[in-house]
């Protein structure tokens, strides 16, 4: 992966921002080296380097390097991001808005984030729901401390389906005048395609020894 990394910011230059994501699957102390192999690099940040329950090796990982951070999309409650935040160990908050309680809790995460320099960077994969993006995006305008948005490219169907859809024009998300979070839901073109049951492959994830880690 360094080698990777280092491919790509000897091809690209400095304006271009690079971001990786660990999904957690590297030990603590792995982790804590990549970090710091990673800063020549000059990251826009690394994300989800630690599992929730390790969270208290951001203060090993901050002592040797000032490779941007972000965490979050796992975390369920303040308890869980109080910590980073008010240690500084962290540069984004990057939790799930619906998963961490709503809009009235993210909006409180980022108010207590902006005091200590800490900006957003809302979680935003496909698997976030088109009104979850809609959410994302009026927090992103209302914060003061706003950082970046993650987004996943939807197809024209979803745009038919949930009429009100953020729109991205080179690298920019617009949003509309409409009510509320600016989204609907068209329930006649959404009951001619029913949800499949089914796993998905990037939840399939094995070590080399074939122990499951995480997706």
């Amino acid at each position: 992966m360094l080698r990777m990394i280092e491919y790509v910011r000897s091809h690209v230059g400095d304006e271009v921002e690079l971001l990786h994501d660990v999904h957690e699957r590297l030990s603590p102390i792995d982790t804590v080296k990549f970090a710091k192999d990673l800063e020549p690099y000059n990251l826009f940040f690394l994300e989800d380097s630690l599992a929730p329950e390790d969270i208290e090796w951001f203060r090993h990982i901050r002592k040797v390097c000032a490779t941007p951070l972000a965490m979050g999309e796992l975390f369920n409650n303040p308890r869980e991001w109080r910590l980073l935040i008010e240690e500084r160990l962290i540069d984004f908050i990057r939790m799930h808005v619906s998963q961490m309680g709503g809009i009235t809790a993210a909006r409180n995460a980022a108010i207590h984030a902006q005091i200590y320099g800490i900006r957003t960077a809302w979680h935003g994969p496909g698997d976030t729901s088109p009104v979850g993006h809609a959410a994302n995006l009026h927090l992103d305008l209302w914060a003061p401390n706003f950082g970046i948005q993650e987004w996943c490219r939807f197809d024209n169907l979803v745009y038919d389906m949930f009429p009100g859809l953020p729109v991205v024009r080179n690298g920019y998300m617009y949003p509309n005048d409409r009510p509320g979070l600016g989204i609907d839901f068209d329930e006649n073109l959404a009951s001619k395609y029913p949800p499949k049951d089914e796993v998905d492959w990037w939840t399939q994830t094995r070590l080399p020894d074939g122990s499951p880690a995480r997706p």
